[in-house]
């Protein structure tokens, strides 16, 4: 990709309107909910914008988590009880490329959440993408967050985020000279994505243990 070195203002704000959060689903469908219907579980929230270190380009790349553990929430062949690192909500991809002057919007339903003190990574299956997109309906694709704790007014984030698709860290060439990724869930690289606008909050629970009986 070419790199562009300045974008105008009205054409920033415009992608950056583009992101689209779209609602999770209802807390009444996950378990372990606490008086008040609050969950007791992990969460992954917030939006921001992010810079590729590797790379000098005006393109404007931003993700928006909506993502809540649902510990043995989705039961599977083989595992009746689902996992502990079931979860439910929503992930939104933006990403205005300078090059093709297009902003496309990818929208993916979450499957599986886990989070360490500062950190989480995420994974979804994408369900919509928007015209000029990739031909990513279907594909599981995975997120990685580090939330460095709450900036100040004036200043720079020091959040982090990370994934897993072209233009990622771990991107798979072949022999063939072509480049083909598979994500299992909540797989995703280390946070290497500075935030330089916006940030996210990483609500840490520990996993529950397996059900007995």
């Amino acid at each position: 990709m070419r790199p562009v070195r300045s974008i105008p203002h009205a054409r920033k704000a415009a992608a950056v309107a583009a992101i689209i959060t779209v609602a999770a689903a209802s807390p009444t469908t996950a378990t372990g909910g606490t008086a008040g219907g609050r969950s007791s579980h992990a969460s992954v929230t917030g939006a921001g914008e992010f810079r590729l270190p590797y790379l000098d380009d005006a393109d404007i790349r931003s993700f928006t988590f909506d993502a809540h553990a649902a510990p043995y929430s989705r039961p599977l062949p083989g595992v009746p009880t689902g996992l502990p690192t079931d979860a439910y909500g929503t992930v939104t991809v933006s990403h205005y490329s300078a090059e093709r002057d297009v902003t496309y919007t990818a929208e993916g339903t979450v499957d599986c959440l886990v989070t360490a003190p500062g950190s989480a990574t995420v994974t979804a299956v994408i369900f919509k993408v928007s015209a000029g997109g990739p031909d990513w309906v279907g594909r599981r694709l995975g997120f990685s967050v580090h939330d460095a704790g709450g900036g100040k007014p004036g200043r720079a984030s020091r959040d982090r985020v990370g994934f897993s698709w072209a233009d990622g860290v771990n991107t798979t060439y072949t022999e063939e000279g072509g480049t083909e990724f598979s994500v299992g869930p909540c797989m995703a690289p280390a946070a290497f994505a500075p935030v330089t606008s916006g940030g996210y909050r990483v609500r840490h629970t520990d996993l529950p243990p397996w059900p007995t009986g």
